[in-house]
């Protein structure tokens, strides 16, 4: 996630969920034996999931009322690394500050598995998440995705930028930036990728140092600002056109009620889709409430929760086919036009991108992003 999982509000209460779940999706219960197991433990513990990202609010105050376990939540404007950190710094600790379970950037999740930090579990609706997506053993999964958009406030900006060389222009001097820390945070390294995919013309193979020339050039022209862009910032004025998920921006967009009026645009080129991951630490204090969750997390109900944040679950198109989302939310989204060319980065992509990014920034961009 971003260094901070950038901001954005819900676009539905959990009640509003609640309800349409009950209308029209039939939820697979978990196992009794689960269910009990994860009672007796009584507390499970998250990291970097921010109540306005993705619909995660609504959905930890459900989970909690749903089963009566206590949500324990650590530092929520954490990074993909933090997470990863996390685990690490609590191998042997059993206390509150070790996390159950981890929301991370597609790359972090191979890479975390072979350094022997996730255990495996294959959800009940396991065969709904797309292979290209998961773990063939079970150590991740993936749970939701969209696409990079510019985030824009309409109040400040007269002229929206359409693509990636438009931000280049002196009219966007000192309003350019990311929505997070690319050295550390899984979305700020998928914008650096994006406007280099534009850049390249669409080839892969150069992508990240285009992308790293890109905001240096940026940087140099004074239209990058190195603050990491929030609802609050845009709002302000700090940073008046931020790089981030399209599902944070729609979000901030309905939550800011038109004070400033938020402009999401997804780009011409460069259009990148971002798949997060779903895992449990090997090191969980609550292993049994860490797959309930994740039980929670990919069912139907779970499922349509992050889609009312705005986020294309990965049961999305099942959802659909079986008729189980609301016309309303349908209608809240942007159409699919906008994504007819997205591109799904391969994971050899990802952290090659990854690498280049964290390495490379300070030398080549100079910019300290705070």
């Amino acid at each position: 996630m971003s260094s901070t999982r950038s901001r954005c509000l819900l676009s539905l209460p959990a009640a509003a969920v609640a309800a349409m779940t009950a209308a029209g999706a039939a939820i697979a219960a978990p196992p009794d034996a689960l269910i009990a197991a994860a009672k007796q433990e009584g507390q499970l513990t998250v990291i970097a999931l921010p109540h306005d990202w993705c619909g995660y609010g609504p959905m930890i105050a459900d989970f909690q009322k749903k089963y009566g376990i206590k949500v324990n939540e650590l530092n929520p404007d954490a990074g993909s690394g933090d997470e990863i950190e996390a685990i690490k710094a609590n191998k042997g600790n059993k206390g509150p500050q070790a996390p159950d379970v981890i929301d991370v950037g597609l790359s972090f999740g191979p890479s975390a598995k072979a350094a022997g930090l996730l255990q495996p579990y294959r959800v009940s609706t396991w065969k709904s998440i797309p292979d290209s997506s998961k773990d063939a053993e079970g150590y991740w999964y993936g749970d939701y995705y969209g696409v990079l958009a510019f985030e824009v406030n309409g109040d400040m900006i007269d002229k929206v930028p359409t693509d990636w060389p438009d931000l280049q222009k002196p009219e966007y001097k000192n309003a350019v930036a990311l929505a997070g820390d690319p050295r550390s945070a899984n979305q700020a390294i998928q914008g650096v990728y994006a406007a280099g995919l534009s850049a390249a013309k669409g080839d892969a193979s150069k992508a990240d140092q285009a992308g790293l020339k890109y905001f240096a050039d940026l940087n140099k022209s004074g239209n990058f600002v190195p603050v990491i862009g929030k609802a609050a910032s845009l709002a302000q004025g700090t940073t008046p056109i931020i790089v981030r998920w399209d599902y944070n921006a729609l979000a901030d967009r309905d939550t800011l009620k038109g004070n400033p009026k938020v402009q999401v645009v997804v780009p011409k080129t460069g259009v990148v889709a971002g798949v997060y991951v779903q895992a449990i630490s090997a090191y969980a204090p609550h292993p049994n409430a860490a797959k309930l969750w994740m039980e929670y997390l990919y069912s139907d109900e779970g499922q349509l929760g992050w889609l009312a944040g705005y986020c294309h679950p990965m049961r999305y198109n099942e959802l659909v086919a079986a008729k189980k989302v609301p016309q309303a939310l349908l209608d809240k989204l942007p159409p699919a036009t906008a994504y007819k060319n997205a591109v799904f980065p391969t994971l050899p992509q990802q952290d090659a991108t990854k690498e280049a990014v964290t390495k490379h920034w300070d030398a080549v961009v100079g910019a300290n992003v705070k």
